[in-house]
């Protein structure tokens, strides 16, 4: 057996080409790290917000060309530079999708950063892609088990809170800020979403300043929900433009979705239950969903028995749900957790057939069957020991959390779920309360 393709390659001798990643400085401390290791790295930038967090101008690459150029001018990047590795945070938007095709050609090894599949105490690592293009869309519960025989740790349990939300919305503002106000040198730059920039920063900025506003108003809906005494179902929703659901679902607008649930839930739920309809966290108003949900229920002959919540934590809501719909949010994970039947639309890392229901939307609301919590157990327990990271994005204790383990990571010959079949995974660390 040849064990050199099992061995490492040197970090003297990768070199790291970053694209775009979270808002934040967190490709800049990560890139730090890789340095200490002894890896070289470099940085495309693509507009102001991505060299406002860059701090190191020896490093940092400009692309400055019409989106045309791209493909051409990263082949030059990759060959003049020796690129081995290329990072970024998701796989979708047209500049990471061209460029995770050209390296995969070249043989170049890809690092897909994401938020994380069980969130929010977690962040996700994976090669080659995420979510729909994840090695997880292949993968059986059996062959996840028959992984895990290898390893005897328990699972980590959550924290009792976590709190970068206001750091995640922040960072949002500031970047877009900077593509607003300090732009100028790169004036080919489109953003990968269908909102112009300033739109975006003034969302961004309301969401910021209305937080308070957003939180008595969740309380009070919450309240309702809670002391109403009437069996309940949840339809979570996700942000319209992100990438799950505009990659890897049926659906082009929430408001399509919004329609199926609505009716099907007017064709099959007994009259005395009521639909709790719950915004993604970060829903910053560019979609009037609120509107939508009035409408879309008075039309099916059910106004009085739909609820909405603006954001917020979903553990309250889900302690007395009877089923939760989604296309294919991360939210989902915890409805899974807790043992309560679900039904997804989209494709999805957890849309085994073990745990989501293949029921008709009117008979899963009439009666919808349980999940197998063991074999999610077994796969939630995968997923923490193999892409599921300690750690966050946003918060300085989450980045400095999350780095602890992923260099390592990043720097081994194997992808993480190679790494646990093999028996080299590294130990899960235990989590830690962010702020």
């Amino acid at each position: 057996m040849d064990m050199s393709a099992h061995r490492p390659t040197p970090p003297g001798e990768r070199v790291f080409l970053f694209l775009q990643g979270p808002h934040g400085p967190f490709f800049h401390a990560l890139a730090k790290m890789l340095r200490v290791a002894g890896a070289k790295v470099w940085r495309v930038g693509f507009n102001a917000g991505d060299r406002a967090f860059w701090f190191d101008p020896d490093s940092y690459i400009p692309f400055q060309d019409p989106q045309a150029a791209w493909p051409a001018f990263f082949r030059r990047q990759v060959a003049d530079k020796g690129v081995t590795d290329l990072v970024l945070y998701g796989d979708t938007r047209e500049i990471h999708a061209e460029a995770i095709a050209i390296a995969r050609a070249a043989g170049i090894s890809i690092h897909v950063f994401e938020e994380g599949y069980i969130r929010p105490y977690w962040v996700t690592y994976e090669r080659g892609g995420a979510n729909g293009h994840s090695r997880l869309m292949q993968m059986s519960v059996d062959e996840m088990r028959a992984a895990l025989k290898l390893s005897d740790m328990d699972a980590p349990e959550p924290p009792a809170r976590w709190g970068d939300m206001r750091q995640h919305i922040f960072y949002g503002a500031l970047y877009h800020w900077f593509v607003m106000f300090r732009n100028r040198a790169y004036a080919n730059f489109r953003p990968h979403r269908d909102l112009p920039v300033t739109q975006e920063f003034q969302l961004y900025l309301r969401r910021l300043v209305t937080m308070p506003w957003h939180a008595v108003e969740r309380r009070i809906a919450q309240w309702r929900i809670r002391n109403g005494g009437f069996p309940y179902h949840l339809a979570l929703l996700q942000l319209e433009h992100d990438s799950s659901f505009r990659n890897h679902s049926p659906f082009t607008s929430m408001s399509e979705f919004l329609d199926v649930v609505i009716r099907g839930f007017a064709q099959g739920a007994p009259a005395h239950h009521r639909l709790v309809i719950k915004a993604h966290p970060l829903e910053n108003g560019r979609v009037p969903l609120a509107g939508e949900i009035r409408r879309i229920a008075r039309e099916a002959g059910i106004a009085g028995r739909v609820h909405f919540v603006s954001g917020g934590k979903l553990a309250q809501l889900l302690s007395d749900a009877r089923s939760a719909v989604t296309v294919n949010s991360t939210a989902a994970q915890q409805v899974l957790w807790r043992g309560i039947p679900l039904k997804v639309f989209g494709q999805a890392v957890y849309a085994k057939a073990e745990f989501v229901s293949d029921q008709p939307l009117p008979e899963f609301f009439a009666g919808a069957t349980r999940p197998d919590r063991r074999a999610y157990q077994d796969y939630r327990r995968y997923l923490l020991e193999t892409s599921q990271i300690p750690g966050g994005f946003y918060s300085t204790r989450g980045r400095r959390q999350l780095l602890r383990q992923v260099v390592d990571m990043m720097l081994a010959a194997e992808d993480p779920y190679d790494a646990l079949r093999s028996g080299k995974a590294a130990p899960r660390q235990q989590l830690r309360v962010v702020t």
